[in-house]
């Protein structure tokens, strides 16, 4: 008997902490605020359930990587020209667990539904960015869609994961591609409208994997279908996509200005790097001569801040959770029926890598919580059957 109703207290546990997750999931494109507070109430709802069960917390292989990255980040953190600040930054670090929560409650099916959720939020979030440049007049790069978040570039690193996802739902998955396929124009669309040009950059490098994946020759539609935007295009876009190659464009020369204030920060800082946060503190006095900002928070690439930030041997360690990450999706992508899931933890690896160039994705919350669930979830839909002991 007892046991009994230590199965259905477990049992209503798990509906509850999976009725967060989804809840979390929902709202991670929305609220930052919201999100954070439910991440916290799955959190608990999670360890409750590890403790009435009995359960280890387990998580895909790449996990471990995650941690050894979040203790050297610590180190550099004892090591920081501010060690106060650097460690209220590193809080960040609570985000990896992520990472565990999804792959125990998102097993099997329920993965299909995370992805479906984050499918159908970022389409409500499109639309409303195409509204708010179409209606409101956000159609300029002083004031540019942003949807429901607080920045561009966080709405548009958020969309680049969603598009990649959508994108291997429509290559891979007959039966859920055509909710993607709907929605995937709004994708498209609103993430042009924001005038981001380093995420057009990783949305385009993320959909080319995704071709290459399916079949090689579908390559082909590239050229056809850049010569559409480039012919379709409103003229706020197409002059955004032409500065992308005018080396005296503003951004253009800031971006290579700050590689080498970056790369000066490094040849002083090998190590442990300047802190957590404090790249925005030293920056003023690497800063390069033909630097057009005063100052920068970051560096506007994920390497080269890490490295800077937090030294090189966390940025080996950093390229080493990527490489475990990639390597898991490739050979589950081989061998397991949740194609469409690992193409697009692909596809968010490669957005990251590829938007990241010119831009600290990897330290922005909100996007850095939706590609941990993207990743996750290839490894959690082969996560049937809970890791138990006495």
């Amino acid at each position: 008997m007892s046991a009994l109703l230590d199965d259905r207290d477990n049992s209503k546990l798990e509906t509850a902490a999976l009725v967060c997750l989804f809840c979390f999931i929902a709202v991670l494109q929305i609220s930052i605020a919201a999100s954070g507070i439910l991440l916290t109430l799955t959190i608990g709802l999670w360890v409750a359930l590890l403790v009435s069960g009995h359960e280890r917390p387990t998580a895909p292989p790449f996990f471990g990587a995650l941690l050894l990255y979040a203790a050297a980040t610590l180190v550099s953190v004892l090591f920081s020209l501010d060690p106060t600040i650097s460690l209220i930054d590193s809080r960040e670090l609570l985000l990896f667990l992520v990472v565990p929560l999804v792959y125990r409650l998102a097993r099997h099916e329920h993965a299909e539904t995370v992805a479906t959720i984050i499918i159908t939020v970022g389409a409500a979030s499109a639309v409303f960015g195409v509204v708010q440049y179409g209606i409101l007049e956000y159609d300029n790069l002083g004031q540019r869609p942003t949807g429901t978040m607080g920045h561009y570039m966080t709405y548009s690193g958020l969309l680049v994961l969603v598009i990649g996802l959508a994108g291997a739902r429509i290559l891979f998955d007959r039966r859920e591609r055509s909710w993607s396929a709907l929605v995937m124009p709004a994708l498209l669309v609103a993430l042009t409208l924001t005038l981001t040009r380093s995420y057009w950059i990783g949305a385009g490098a993320a959909l080319a994997l995704l071709l290459v994946l399916k079949d090689l020759r579908l390559l082909a539609v590239v050229p056809v279908l850049a010569a559409l935007v480039l012919a379709m295009a409103p003229p706020q876009v197409t002059t955004r996509i032409y500065s992308a190659f005018d080396l005296q464009d503003p951004t253009v020369r800031d971006r290579f200005a700050m590689a080498r204030a970056g790369l000066r920060i490094i040849q002083n800082h090998p190590l442990t790097g300047v802190g957590p946060d404090m790249v925005q503190e030293v920056y003023p006095e690497y800063r390069d001569a033909n630097a057009v900002q005063e100052n920068n928070p970051h560096l506007h690439n994920v390497p080269l801040h890490i490295a800077a930030e937090r030294g090189l041997p966390a940025l080996v360690v950093w390229l080493g959770f990527l490489v475990l990450v990639v390597g898991g999706l490739v050979k589950r992508l081989r061998t397991d029926g949740f194609h469409a899931l690992s193409a697009a933890g692909l596809a968010a690896v490669v957005g990251m890598l590829a938007g990241g160039l010119f831009e600290y994705n990897f330290g922005d919350s909100e996007f850095l919580m939706l590609f941990l669930v993207l990743i996750t979830l290839p490894h959690a839909a082969q996560n049937r059957l809970p890791n138990t002991s006495a």
